[in-house]
C-alpha cells in the first residue's frame, strides 16, 4: 500500500515509517523539520528510517495547501497517517494561536486532499489530554471530551470533530488515536522520561511539578506501533481508539524507576501545580483490543530499561543513534 506519513521525522513517526517499510508498504513523508525540538534529532530519525528501506521525503508544512498538493499529487497516497502536529500542553499555553494553526487548520487541508484525492483511509493521531481533568478513571473513548483545560487539548479535539465531519460527508474511513505518554527509544528531548533521564546520567536536579502523586499512563513506543499498524488493516466508517499501557505510573514512581535502571540517585527540585496537567491519565484499551487486537506487551520495568541502555549509548549533546 501506498502510505503518506506526516510528521514522518518524529519520535513515534520515524518508529511507524519503519515498520511500514519492513512490512513491505511504499512509504512517503512529510515534515516540516521545525525547531520545536532540534532538528538535527529529527534528520538522525529520517536516518534510520532510510536504513530501513526506501522513502520518499517532502519537506514541507501541512499548513501549506500548495505544497501539501502537490505532495499528495506526486505520492498518490491510498492511505494517510497523520501524526504531524504542534505537541504538549505547557508550550501551548504560550503560543496557543500556532497550535491552533497547525493542530486545526494541517488537519484540514489534509482532510481536503483526501476529500480531493478520494483517499478513504485516514488514521490521526490526538491525545488523551483531550478527557482534561476527568472525573473518572479509566478512561474510555465515549466519555465526554467538552471540558479541555489547555489549548493544545482543545486542538486535538477541534481536529477529531473535523474528522468526524469529513468521514460522514465525503465517506473517509477515519481511525483516531488517542495516545497516552509514549515513550522510548528516540523520544523526544523535552519530555519527562527523556529530560528526567539526560539529567540523573548528568548529575543535574530535576523539575518536579507538585507532590509526585499526578500518574500517567506510559506506553512504550513498539506497542503504539502495533496499535498504528493494525488501523492499516482494518477499514472502519470513524472511530476513536485509546492506546495506552492501562497501568498508570506515579512521577515518585516514575523516578524511582529511572533510578533503578541507571542505577543513580535523582537530584530533585520541587516546584508548584502546572496550569493544564491533569492529576491522573489511565486509558481503558478494551475497545481497541477488541476491534483492533491491540494489547500492549512492554511492562514499564522492560521499556524503561530499554530506553536507558539507548540513551546511555549516546554522547551527551548529541543526536540520536538509532536503536539495535
Amino acid at each position: 500500500m501506498r502510505v503518506l506519513v506526516t510528521g514522518g521525522a518524529g519520535f513515534i513517526g520515524s518508529h511507524v515509517c519503519e515498520r511500514l517499510l519492513c512490512d513491505g508498504h511504499e512509504v512517503s513523508i512529510i515534515d516540516d523539520l521545525n525547531d520545536f525540538y532540534s532538528p538535527a534529532l529529527k534528520r538522525e530519525n529520517l536516518g534510520c528510517i532510510t536504513s530501513a528501506g526506501p522513502a520518499c521525503f517532502f519537506h514541507a508544512d501541512i499548513c501549506d495547501e500548495i505544497a501539501v498538493q502537490r505532495v499528495f499529487d506526486a505520492t498518490l497516497p491510498e492511505a494517510v497517517i497523520h501524526l504531524a502536529g504542534r505537541a504538549g500542553v505547557r508550550p501551548s499555553l504560550e503560543q496557543p494561536l500556532l497550535y491552533e494553526q497547525v493542530n486545526v487548520r494541517g488537519t484540514l487541508v489534509l482532510l481536503e486532499q483526501c476529500r480531493r484525492l478520494g483517499i478513504r483511509k485516514f488514521i490521526m493521531a490526538s491525545s488523551s489530554s483531550v478527557y482534561g481533568a476527568a472525573n473518572r478513571v479509566p478512561f474510555r473513548e465515549d466519555d465526554h471530551v467538552s471540558h479541555p483545560i489547555s489549548p493544545y487539548a482543545a486542538t486535538k479535539i477541534a481536529a477529531e470533530r473535523l474528522a468526524y465531519t469529513y468521514s460522514h460527508l465525503y465517506g473517509i474511513g477515519v481511525t483516531c488515536f488517542r495516545f497516552f505518554t509514549v515513550y522510548g527509544p528516540r523520544q523526544r528531548p523535552d519530555l519527562a522520561i527523556r529530560k528526567f533521564t539526560e539529567k540523573i546520567l548528568q548529575a543535574q536536579p530535576i523539575p518536579v511539578y507538585g507532590d509526585g502523586s499526578a500518574s500517567r499512563d506510559y506506553t512504550f513506543v513498539r506497542d503504539i506501533v502495533n496499535g498504528v499498524m493494525a488501523a492499516i488493516e482494518h477499514d472502519f466508517a470513524y472511530e476513536v481508539f485509546n492506546l495506552g499501557n492501562s497501568s498508570p505510573l506515579s512521577l515518585s514512581d516514575l523516578i524511582r524507576s529511572i533510578e533503578t535502571a541507571t542505577a543513580r540517585k535523582a537530584i530533585i527540585r520541587r516546584l508548584p501545580d502546572q496550569p493544564g496537567d491533569v492529576p491522573i491519565t489511565y486509558a481503558d484499551v478494551s475497545k481497541a483490543g477488541r476491534l483492533l487486537g491491540y494489547a500492549p506487551k512492554t511492562p514499564f520495568e522492560q521499556g524503561i530499561r530499554e530506553f536507558v541502555d539507548w540513551l546511555a549509548c549516546r554522547p551527551v549533546g548529541q543526536a540520536s543513534a538509532c536503536p539495535g
